[in-house]
């Protein structure tokens, strides 16, 4: 078979390499699609001689997809968004969404406290869409966008490259989260003194220094970090019945405290603000499943 050859490829190979992609089982793409597990086997045969590689290595945990699949797949799914949205100008108030989704990054901090409304105003908006949160942070997030692993992605910052734009939701600030049983009646603050003095749990990718020990190193401090995570959800369990703090995103301090029986107190330090921003690729045409969910995103932080 010519791979240049459009005429000699069934198109719906592509559906199959999207769902292979996806799900990296073959198992699991063929529940996806309503096909049986020897179907899908046989389009991963006849999609390794169009492009001439594998495509798909098996491991002990799936499919792993080759270099070539990876470069594939923004071209494919690019190329099967916009033939559904030929198919929705069938009908433009039909606005059907099913079996569409639209990967949104973001960090754990946001997902914990907007990922719940976010689902909500989508379902309310475009109902049979899906939603897929994907983890990333203002470091990575524009490569992200760029290579089409993200459709829209929040994060502090990180918009600035050449194609994407971005609109800024809101301002955020810090709060301390700590177990109410730690806290003396009717104690609504915590001294400087009583900050340090604390031992800590810090959230960090990095597991050693954060935007707290900068602060304290300014005024000659340091604090006594008893354990580092890089997930804000496990919060709830490291804090509960302890004594130790951690200073986070208020957003997420306040959703935590307010889930997992803790509270949140203002950190005596002060500790810059950052921005909360919505990202996505400029130009081509626009998509009404990225519409929809953009005017979610402005509906939660409205």
């Amino acid at each position: 078979m010519n791979p240049a050859n459009i005429t000699d490829i069934d198109l719906n190979l592509l559906k199959v390499f999207e769902a292979l992609h996806d799900e990296v089982s073959a198992s699991r793409a063929a529940v996806r699609l309503g096909l049986t597990q020897s179907a899908v086997s046989a389009a991963l045969r006849r999609l390794r001689e169009v492009y001439g590689d594998p495509l798909f290595m098996r491991t002990g945990r799936g499919l792993a997809p080759t270099l070539r699949a990876n470069q594939l797949k923004p071209l494919i799914s690019e190329a099967l968004n916009k033939c559904r949205q030929s198919l929705a100008l069938l009908d433009p108030q039909a606005e059907q969404f099913e079996g569409r989704a639209v990967t949104l990054g973001l960090s754990d901090d946001f997902e914990i406290a907007y990922g719940r409304a976010l689902i909500e105003q989508v379902q309310r908006l475009a109902p049979g869409l899906r939603l897929i949160f994907r983890q990333t942070h203002s470091q990575i997030v524009a490569r992200a966008l760029l290579d089409r692993s993200l459709d829209l992605a929040l994060a502090s910052g990180g918009f600035s490259a050449r194609l994407l734009s971005r609109r800024v939701l809101d301002e955020g600030d810090y709060l301390c989260l700590l177990d109410p049983h730690s806290m003396a009646p009717g104690q609504s603050a915590l001294s400087l003194d009583e900050f340090v003095a604390r031992e800590q749990i810090l959230v960090s990718s990095g597991g050693f220094i954060g935007i707290v020990d900068e602060a304290l190193a300014e005024l000659g401090l340091s604090r006594r970090v008893a354990a580092s995570t890089s997930h804000f959800a496990a919060l709830a369990y490291l804090l509960k019945g302890s004594e130790r703090l951690a200073t986070l995103p208020g957003h997420a301090a306040r959703t935590i405290a307010e889930t997992a029986g803790l509270v949140v107190l203002p950190c005596p330090l002060a500790l810059p603000q950052y921005p909360v921003e919505l990202g996505w690729r400029t130009g081509g045409q626009p998509d009404p499943a990225l519409e929809k969910v953009r005017e979610a995103v402005l509906a939660v932080f409205a």
